[in-house]
């Protein structure tokens, strides 16, 4: 081969060569000289990237640029990158460097014997799937690249994209300095892939070194890799070599080359290969075992346990590894479990499960909130909304008052944050900067960094439990059994959407705007209405919308307007001046009764017209409108007015559905059943008005006032339900009662409740649950009709 400044091939590089050709890089290299199968190929350098960026005089401005950037400022961060990423595509590469990426472009083509052959060009940074870091997947990789000026292009793009806005944020968040990190770009044969997946070489799910993961679909790694389709997954002894659990799974869609050009697009299985493709299974036995036995080679040769992409060439029949790197979320056996002397310092209501470990960092008002550093425990009397920052940032969330239905607790569960509430005097006994550790599985807060991996391990294992970001990506490729109940999900934050949308539900039940108002909008409605700032709340409402709905398209998504109290709404921008003070905010001026007074009409029209942008203007028909707190007949229709005056008219296209968690709506519930779509029934408010008990006191949680199995609550529930049934619009039911309480659930299903809307660490969990609780109504029913 030709002599090269800035062109490596990968019989030239090894795993020690990170620096020159990043993490992907030299894996590759380390594979292809370990002899494994890999496409062939070729890595332009960092050493490359380093030399443009300074020909093309981009070095000033990219620092220029990244000076004033506020990565928590999405519109900040958005707008850097952007700029950054234009510089980089539109400068020139200069002679050398351009004449030696089409030398050796044109050097590969002939060695395997293809003129113009297509190539994947991927990016690999000289960061990335490091032992203590991994930073796959926050670069590009472009597919079924073909000729000369596309590969120039496309090299370029690469480059670029090291300054993505995920990717400037990740290294931020993990204290790499922008500018110690460089990029390389490898360059090679594009495997025109039958079925393709990803290997573990431990179980990531349970950490189990002693077991393997395979997982298998049709067409291009992308749809495995990105989420969109649900692989065939198997559990493989490693010792043994055989399967100790097979899922195959149900693949509706796969990736493929477009057939018009360049790059690839998302198509049917049934359309592509044929409706008995999308429930066969992938592989073969024996290419299972091929799998099995390349995978166990991998490990030894690279002397770790891995997590491997691999392709399967429907031309040479063959299999390839596309990349292998650490798994860096599995510890090493390093420390056996050792006697720890555990000493309680508090206890209170496990709220949100799970082990989190951090300072004390105490917080008495939102005054405060920037103290709360990342792994931080944020320990208070009690949160709202306005702490949901500085909830994101920390390991877990302590508060003295609250019960299991409290904002801490919601919040804590969607955000996937272990958190006690209740318990009295953590304010007083916890202090600031003291090393804690949150056993938010049973209500405790020890001295110390304490508990172990193995008991760790075990907690998140619970059902309903506080999973890893890991055990999610897992989850979704889990096959999940069909309910005629359907199992949505609550939603608070937009953001988290792209981490839950490939879990198995059927829409988004409940959306709480709440989040959008705080984090995105941040200002009063009637303030911005007041000084004309009224379309900024407008398209950032609709942003937030459209980013759920979008997602999870055409499934529904039904969004709550808004449902902040007095004392809630006070806490934005401008609150103070328009909000009054109640003593009793949680039954004061919410909801309806709000939309409809004179002092916040013109902020609910506000809402009203987001909701219109995002159906009409974005198409994003799918979301349905709910109101909460409806008190009477009268106010329903009179807010009813209102939407159709903005434009939102219940018919056929647009459904209206209200949250069903006032009294007054049980005792006239087939009223309100003539006005609207569905019903879905605010559990939490349900039974603490039932019940008279404040959903925030920890006294009465323990005393088990509050617990949707009361007999009061569960005639109610009944009663909504049939009102439902008989005037067939839909009921549903959010809160954590049915994925809490396995007899609840069942009591519902009996009642005919038709859907569920759980949080998103209880989906999987409650599916199975509700399919379990199905199937066994259909047994009684069946004994019942012999019996008879």
């Amino acid at each position: 081969m030709s002599e090269y400044t800035y062109i490596k091939w990968f019989n030239e590089i090894s795993k020690n060569d990170v620096s020159m050709v990043g993490g992907k890089g030299a894996n590759l290299g380390e594979l292809t000289k370990l002899s494994l199968p890999v496409p062939p190929g070729f890595c332009v350098t960092s050493h490359a990237y380093e030399e443009f960026i300074e020909y093309a005089q981009l070095n000033e401005a990219v620092k220029f640029l990244m000076s004033s950037v506020d990565v928590e400022d999405v519109d900040s961060l958005f707008e850097a990158s952007k700029a950054i990423q234009d510089k980089i595509v539109e400068s020139e590469f200069f002679d050398q460097l351009n004449e030696e990426i089409l030398r050796a472009y044109r050097e590969f083509s002939e060695e395997i014997g293809l003129k113009d052959p297509e190539v994947a060009v991927r990016s690999s940074a000289t960061a990335e799937d490091l032992p203590d870091a991994s930073f796959a997947g926050q670069q590009e990789t472009y597919l079924h690249i073909r000729g000369e000026e596309e590969l120039l292009l496309h090299v370029k793009k690469c480059f670029a994209s090291l300054w993505t806005s995920r990717a400037i944020y990740y290294r931020e968040k993990q204290n790499f300095d922008h500018f110690d990190v460089a990029l390389s770009v490898v360059v090679q044969k594009m495997v025109n892939s039958e079925k393709s997946g990803v290997m573990f070489t431990a179980n990531p799910v349970s950490g189990d070194k002693n077991e393997m993961m395979i997982n298998a679909s049709w067409g291009l790694g992308e749809a495995v890799v990105s989420g969109i389709v649900t692989p065939d997954e198997y559990i493989i002894n490693k010792k043994t070599k055989e399967i100790v659990e097979k899922n195959i799974a149900t693949k509706n869609f796969m990736v493929i080359k477009k057939e018009d050009g360049i790059g690839t697009e998302q198509v049917n299985v049934a359309d592509e290969l044929g409706k008995e493709f999308v429930e066969k299974e992938c592989l073969t036995d024996k290419e299972i075992e091929t799998l099995i036995e390349r995978g166990l080679k991998v490990e030894e040769l690279y002397g770790s346990i891995q997590d491997t992409e691999w392709a399967f060439d429907k031309d040479t029949k063959e299999f390839y590894f596309l990349q292998s790197r650490p798994i860096t979320t599995i510890k090493d056996d390093e420390e056996e479990e050792e006697s720890e002397v555990l000493n309680a310092l508090c206890k209170g209501l496990p709220a949100s499960p799970g082990i989190g470990r951090g300072k004390v960092k105490l917080i008495k008002d939102i005054s405060e909130i920037n103290l709360v550093e990342d792994g931080d425990i944020l320990v208070t009397e009690m949160t709202n909304p306005d702490m949901v920052p500085a909830m994101k940032k920390a390991a877990g969330v302590v508060t003295d008052e609250g019960g299991r239905t409290c904002h801490a607790a919601i919040v804590s569960r969607e955000l996937q944050i272990p958190c006690i509430v209740g318990a009295k005097n953590a304010t007083k006994v916890l202090k600031a900067k003291e090393f804690v550790t949150v056993d938010a599985t049973r209500g405790i807060v020890y001295q110390g960094n304490v508990l172990n991996d193995k008991k760790k391990k075990e907690d998140q294992g619970q059902a309903g439990g506080n999973f890893s970001e890991d055990m999610f990506n897992q989850l979704r490729n889990i096959v999940a059994p069909t309910t005629a109940t359907k199992i949505y999900m609550n939603l608070g934050e937009p953001d988290l959407i792209d981490r839950y949308k490939d879990l198995p539900m059927d829409g988004i039940g409940l959306m709480r705007t709440e989040f959008i108002f705080t984090n995105m909008i941040g200002a009063h409605p009637m303030y911005l209405a007041k000084n004309g700032q009224g379309d900024f709340m407008i398209d950032k409402l609709a942003e937030g919308i459209s980013k759920v709905a979008q997602a999870i398209y055409p499934k529904n998504c039904v969004v709550r307007m808004s449902d902040f109290r007095t004392n809630e709404f006070r806490g934005l921008k401008g609150g103070d001046e328009v909000e009054p003070i109640e003593a009793n905010p949680m039954i004061g001026w919410r909801g309806v009764s709000r939309y409809i007074s004179p002092e916040y009409e013109e902020g609910f029209r506000l809402e009203c017209k987001a909701m219109l942008k995002v159906r009409e203007e974005y198409g994003l028909t799918n979301v349905i409108a709910m109101l909460p707190f409806v008190r009477t007949v009268e106010e329903l229709k009179e807010v009813k007015e209102i939407m159709a005056s903005e434009g939102l008219k219940q018919d056929k296209n647009f459904k209206i559905w209200i949250m069903a968690e006032v009294p007054a709506v049980v005792f006239q519930a087939e009223e309100f059943a003539e006005l609207v779509d569905g019903f879905s029934i605010g559990s939490n408010d349900l039974t603490q008005l039932v019940m008279g008990a404040d959903r925030d006191s920890g006294i009465l949680n323990n005393m088990g006032y509050f617990d949707e199995r009361n007999e009061p609550v569960k005639r109610a529930l009944k009663i909504l339900i049939d009102a439902c049934n008989k005037k067939g619009i839909t009921c549903s039911i959010c809160g954590q009662g049915p994925s809490q309480y396995p007899e609840l659930a069942e009591y519902l299903v009996e009642c005919g409740v038709t859907s569920m809307s759980v949080n998103p660490d209880t989906v999987e969990y409650t599916r199975r649950m509700v399919a379990s609780v199905e199937q066994k109504m259909i047994l009684r029913n069946i004994r019942n009709m012999k019996n008879d």
